[in-house]
């Protein structure tokens, strides 16, 4: 089940986490880098493809009103969307030697979409101070970054929200 199809929540924004789809992790590992985040935080909706590699998983971090939808996508979508987010994205400034993260964005065949929910405050409930806090979303594309080797960027505006060093 999506997140979109449960009325407590309300979708904000999307992010991506793009990298080689050769490193794209098994589901047990993705699982166990977000446990270590916050042990508050729920997964739910766990899949896997037939070789155990991730597919999909549902967080629900309650302490943030918040939720994440995570999929992975890989293929030619991704690459033709890798070059228009390069087109996007200012060249960054580099060391003698490294890798600028937009030819790294053009050599991404795999994806995460990492959508984000807020909690939608319940009308009876007189505590109105409930807000969405970014940190959950923050934490998650860091660890997911990091897993994959990969770049978590915002895709409205072309900037690099994450990268593994």
């Amino acid at each position: 089940m999506s997140m979109f199809e449960d009325s407590r929540y309300r979708w904000r924004e999307t992010y991506f986490v793009l990298f080689r789809s050769g490193d794209r992790p098994m589901l047990k590992e993705v699982e166990e880098a977000l446990r270590r985040l916050n042990d508050r935080y729920v997964l739910a909706n766990h899949h896997a493809d037939d070789d155990g590699r991730f597919d999909s998983l549902t967080l629900l971090s309650p302490d943030d009103f918040a939720a994440l939808d995570i999929s992975y996508i890989d293929g030619e979508e991704v690459l033709e969307q890798g070059a228009e987010l390069a087109e996007q994205m200012e060249p960054a400034a580099c060391e003698a030697g490294e890798t600028s993260p937009v030819s790294r964005v053009r050599q991404c065949d795999g994806r995460f979409d990492v959508l984000h929910f807020e909690e939608v405050p319940d009308p009876e409930d007189e505590d109105e101070d409930e807000m969405l806090d970014p940190s959950a979303l923050l934490l998650v594309l860091d660890a997911l970054a990091g897993i994959t080797g990969g770049l978590a960027i915002d895709p409205q505006s072309g900037a690099l929200v994450s990268e593994d060093d």
